[in-house]
């Protein structure tokens, strides 16, 4: 009889266990634990242990001992990826450890526009409090180096586009994704170019490119311009555009091109040297660089001058050209 009893109170015992377990595990699956949208970080070599502690220090209402549990039952315990998460509002405990689990971190974006030049983008990246900054104004000759170009100077090298990363992203590898994409895009232009260019390799297109970005904003003139400068190209003249000589001025421009400057010499003055600057002047993005590669051959212009409206007058020779500038410029 004693022995009946004993063995009745057991299961007892073992069944409101199960209850109580079964309770607390639909608490866990069903219970809404984050009443407004909150920001986590699990630390490197943080443990289960160390992250449900963080989680009730930040006032969200989990059971620890069923919080662990329901991990490690679900082999969730080991898989915890460090970062920054949202936890959206109306998340359960279940919600909590699958996203750890699979480690959808908390995003943020830069943007690198096209027409911006490196020390742009470089400003942005020390701007950014959410990237790991290893590269200062002091040690910046070391950045092509470390995202493993075989280039010395880095403009234009990177691609204009918005770049979403985890906190503590580190800069240089925000970089290597910009230098990487523009590599690809760049060899996937180049063996689609139009074979007539006067181009001998991708960085060659790349500094034409550049300087298509930054003469206009208008799309259907890209090719057009580019057009004007493979045909000054072909025919030994000089480029003659005004972004270059701004680029090569640096901190001396202050909105004005002077006659002194269009006859002082540097690198990217292209009123005085022959062909292309030595570098390109700015990013340029996608479409400016297949315009670079297959430029406008429907047309004999040379020269062209801007109307004032962020469109430019096109033209074949010298005089129609000077009649433009006079009615545009002067």
């Amino acid at each position: 009889m004693g022995r009946s009893i004993v063995a009745f109170t057991i299961l007892m015992v073992v069944g409101l266990l199960l209850v109580w377990g079964s309770m607390h595990n639909q608490l866990i699956l069903k219970k809404s634990l984050i009443t407004a949208d909150t920001v986590f970080e699990i630390k490197k070599g943080d443990s289960l242990d160390s992250i449900t502690r963080q989680l009730q220090a930040q006032h969200i209402d989990i059971h620890p001992l069923w919080f662990k549990l329901f991990a490690y039952r679900h082999h969730l315990g080991h898989l915890m990826k460090a970062g920054e998460y949202q936890l959206k509002k109306g998340a359960t405990a279940a919600d909590i450890l699958q996203l750890f689990a699979d480690g959808k971190t908390r995003q943020y974006a830069i943007t690198f526009p096209e027409g911006w030049a490196f020390k742009q983008v470089f400003q942005a990246i020390k701007n950014n409090p959410n990237l790991q900054h290893t590269i200062s104004d002091e040690n910046l000759h070391v950045v092509m180096a470390a995202i493993g170009s075989d280039k010395n100077y880095p403009e234009g090298l990177f691609f204009p586009d918005t770049y979403f990363f985890e906190k503590n992203t580190s800069d240089v590898e925000l970089l290597k994704r910009a230098h990487d994409k523009m590599q690809q895009v760049l060899a996937t232009e180049w063996e689609k170019r139009d074979q007539a260019i006067p181009l001998e390799n991708p960085y060659q297109a790349l500094i034409l490119a550049s300087i298509v970005e930054k003469e206009t904003a208008a799309r259907e003139e890209r090719k057009q311009i580019a057009g004007v400068f493979t045909r000054r190209l072909k025919k030994g003249m000089l480029l003659q555009t005004d972004p270059t000589v701004i680029y090569g001025m640096g901190d001396e421009y202050h909105g004005d091109i002077r006659l002194k400057d269009l006859r002082q010499p540097t690198p990217y003055n292209t009123y005085i040297i022959e062909g292309l600057p030595p570098t390109p002047i700015a990013m340029p993005g996608k479409e400016a660089i297949v315009a670079a590669l297959h430029p406008d051959n429907n047309s004999e212009s040379l020269y062209f001058v801007a109307r004032g409206d962020g469109r430019h007058m096109f033209s074949s020779t010298l005089a129609e050209h000077e009649k433009y500038v006079d009615r545009y410029q002067r």
